[in-house]
């Protein structure tokens, strides 16, 4: 595995973000690897309330987190369906762990994927027997230690090998990187397998489909153009990334994120 991902896809409004928050990606152990993205680390001490926004990646995510005012607690985030918005205020700590696409299923076998899709369900539910406390990932302030209590507390749990969630990684992994896929259809056929095979490994393992799949890495692509790029050209990027038309782009980008590309870019030129 590379190190981890240093682009900011999915966050919306990524500049302010990071003005705001102190936000690190780290690396986990070697054995893990197979199965995560990275760990993302964040601090925060601030004067007034801000919301961050997301536009979730296809991953699972398990979250420790601590409030001022509240308990250290942890959760299991599943696959965000819609834009995810947290009100960050006073002094807080986060230590998330991002699976792959496909990755989280070897540590809870007994669900598929959609079990957990759209929903934030607290740690005991789904690891009821491990003995690793939130406040145990989130009190060290030395960052390695918070890091390597996260390696301990996934170790613990002792995922096993699975080809299928192997498969699932490889395949949303080609997703993300092939900007040629755009129909399901073509992509099952090149990959060798029947379309209802492939929905039903997605299910199983991502939590959502393979057209869901594809679209979301689409408006990423979308809301980082936003953001990097002055003077977008909407048609072109629309049938760069598989739209048959601009207004399709529009509509997608403008129901995940609440606004059209071109209010959100103007707002990014003008922050």
């Amino acid at each position: 595995m590379a190190a981890p991902r240093r682009d900011t896809r999915g966050i919306v409004d990524a500049p302010e973000l990071f003005a705001r928050v102190r936000f690190r990606r780290r690396e986990p152990a070697e054995p893990l690897r197979p199965y995560l993205e990275h760990y993302w680390l964040i601090d925060w001490d601030l004067p007034e309330p801000y919301v961050s926004q997301v536009v979730p990646h296809p991953s699972v995510n398990v979250v420790f987190q601590r409030y001022e005012g509240q308990e250290p607690f942890a959760e299991i985030s599943g696959v965000g369906l819609g834009l995810f918005t947290q009100k960050l205020q006073g002094r807080g700590r986060v230590c998330g762990i991002q699976f792959r696409p496909g990755g989280f299923r070897p540590f809870t076998p007994a669900h598929p994927a959609t079990h957990w899709t759209g929903r934030r369900v607290r740690q005991p539910e789904a690891f009821p027997d491990t003995a690793v406390t939130p406040a145990a990932i989130l009190t060290p302030d030395d960052e390695d230690t918070r890091v390597a209590a996260l390696d301990a507390f996934l170790t613990g749990l002792a995922p096993e090998p699975d080809p299928q969630a192997d498969l699932a990684m490889a395949l949303v992994t080609r997703i993300r990187t092939d900007r040629t896929i755009r129909r399901v259809t073509d992509f099952a056929r090149a990959e060798g397998l029947s379309v209802r095979l492939l929905q039903r490994l997605f299910s199983a393992y991502v939590g959502v489909g393979p057209k869901w799949v594809i679209l979301r890495y689409r408006i990423h692509e979308a809301l980082e153009r936003a953001e990097t790029d002055r003077a977008v050209d909407w048609a072109a990027l629309a049938a760069d990334l598989g739209y048959a038309d601009q207004a399709h782009l529009v509509r997608d980008f403008t129901a995940t994120v609440g606004v059209p590309p071109t209010a959100y870019a103007d707002a990014m030129s003008s922050a």
